[in-house]
């Protein structure tokens, strides 16, 4: 039975990644930062034993430390660093919010790396092991049309290099690196206008990790498979 731990599993993309591995029979470690509050994320976990639920804040390093030591004896077969954060969009050239830019930076960039660190071993004993980023298009340089959201585009411009690096580095472990755009998804962060639904978004970016090989690690895809400009 494969393992998948996954961050932000609490609700959006998160629980419904979840959702869906757990319908596949496989074991999740869904991570959260209040698990005894995640009420959605409880019921699924009700529905498949093989869910249990895990506390952690991705802005805490100590706690993430913490938590690879608790699971020191897991194997994973698969890591998804979900969690992210969307400061105000309002904020642009001129209003520009430097601690909340911070804040972005520690939850959507450093984060997946000092996790990527503390899990490696984990990794390493896994079967054909994938770790995995949940980015966006607007931290593609290339696809800059428009400008604005500073902090989120260079998170996640920032984090699509860090899983690059990371693709070269860990390939002598044997595990693979990528990055996924999920689409403009229906989610809280998405917003009730967003064209495209959690369900089809999460089978697409799962379809991708399954065809995944060594020879695809450190590419940028976006949920339908089609591979993303830098």
């Amino acid at each position: 039975m494969p393992t998948l731990l996954i961050t932000g599993a609490n609700r959006g993309l998160g629980l419904e990644f979840v959702k869906q591995y757990g319908q596949e029979g496989w074991r999740i470690l869904a991570c959260c930062r209040q698990p005894e509050k995640a009420d959605a994320l409880r019921g699924v976990a009700d529905l498949h034993k093989n869910i249990t639920l895990h506390a952690l804040d991705v802005g805490d390093f100590e706690a993430i430390a913490a938590l690879a030591a608790k699971l020191s004896n897991e194997s994973l077969d698969l890591l998804i660093c979900n969690a992210g954060i969307f400061p105000d969009r309002s904020l642009g050239l001129g209003s520009i919010d430097y601690d909340g830019m911070a804040r972005a930076f520690r939850i959507n960039s450093l984060a997946p790396l000092r996790i990527a660190e503390a899990f490696v071993g984990h990794l390493e004993r896994g079967n054909k092991p994938v770790f995995c980023v949940i980015t966006s298009k607007m931290g593609s340089i290339d696809d800059n049309t428009s400008g604005g959201c500073y902090a989120y585009r260079t998170s996640k411009a920032a984090v699509n290099m860090i899983a690059k690096n990371l693709s070269h580095d860990l390939a002598q472990r044997g595990i693979s690196a990528l990055v996924l755009h999920p689409g403009w998804v229906k989610t809280d962060m998405g917003g009730e206008h967003a064209p495209l639904g959690k369900e089809a978004s999460i089978a697409g970016m799962r379809q991708v990790i399954a065809d995944m090989e060594p020879a695809r690690s450190g590419k940028f895809f976006a949920y339908d498979g089609a591979e993303v400009s830098w």
